[in-house]
């Protein structure tokens, strides 16, 4: 919860207070949840405290940047074809992508116990 919180507060700050386009925004606000998820997903979430930090960061990066793909072009297409406002685009994608994308890959192939 604690990326999703540093997530969706840089992106109301980009889109908001700085005026960065949401699309944009998404990705940079992604970059800086997705780097408090790895921490946290690795020591608390699954609990992967063994010694091959390098590969989990690099299967992390790849799923990271399909999910960062999946949700900037989620929020563009809730905004431009279907009209709703960026923050409600945010919420509706970002949860989606997090429980069938980020939640599944994470457990089953970045942070699964003997997949090293």
């Amino acid at each position: 919860m604690l990326a999703t919180a540093v997530d969706f507060a840089i992106f109301v700050l980009l889109t908001k207070v700085v005026g960065i386009w949401y699309v944009l925004a998404a990705i940079l606000s992604a970059v800086s949840g997705g780097m408090v998820a790895f921490w946290f997903n690795r020591s608390w979430v699954f609990h992967s405290h063994d010694s091959h930090i390098k590969k989990q960061a690099l299967r992390y990066v790849s799923v990271w940047l399909g999910s960062i793909l999946l949700n900037a072009t989620g929020i563009y297409l809730m905004v431009d074809y279907i009209g709703l406002p960026e923050i409600q685009s945010k919420i509706l994608v970002s949860i989606t992508v997090g429980i069938f994308f980020n939640f599944l890959m994470n457990k089953y192939y970045v942070f699964k116990t003997g997949n090293i």
